[in-house]
């Protein structure tokens, strides 16, 4: 993938992460997902409710001039954290780590977390290759898994 961008999330775009976010393969990996990730009424109130709040800085990922996934930043309990989810199709063309570097440079306000599932060494690696460090590892009930598991915690100082 020649160029990667980001920009505010459009109403337009919904359709599109919606089905991002549905793909079993990409739930899997991402493990702390929506309950149902079919439920487009959940989907679009989540995405409602977030798109208002003002303590989110929330993109779409646009990759070779198509929508490729969505990268946010945003409080929890008092602390930055980032999260983002690449259409499955882009999965190793670098897409991750292009879209982190960019929002860290539009949110620079330290330190930032990021958790992932403890498997998902695609996930670890991006955040690693930015500057994030393992700071420890915590279990929670995983919604696309059914079952706890152990997620690993890293942070950008």
């Amino acid at each position: 993938m020649r160029e990667v961008a980001l920009r505010p999330i459009e109403d337009a775009d919904l359709d599109t992460i919606f089905e991002f976010m549905r793909d079993p393969e990409s739930v899997w990996m991402a493990a702390f997902t929506a309950e149902d990730p079919d439920d487009r009424e959940a989907f679009d109130a989540h995405m409602s409710k977030i798109r208002a709040r003002t303590d989110v800085t929330n993109r779409v990922i646009v990759g070779d001039g198509r929508v490729v996934g969505t990268i946010a930043i945003f409080v929890m309990e008092g602390d930055l954290e980032i999260t983002y989810w690449i259409d499955r199709a882009v999965w190793g063309q670098g897409v991750a780590g292009r879209a982190v570097a960019s929002i860290l440079e539009e949110v620079t306000d330290r330190p930032i977390y990021g958790r992932v599932a403890s498997d998902n060494a695609g996930s670890l690696r991006v955040l690693e290759k930015a500057g994030f460090e393992k700071v420890g590892t915590d279990t929670g009930y995983a919604p696309a898994r059914k079952e706890e598991i152990e997620e690993t915690i890293l942070r950008l100082s």
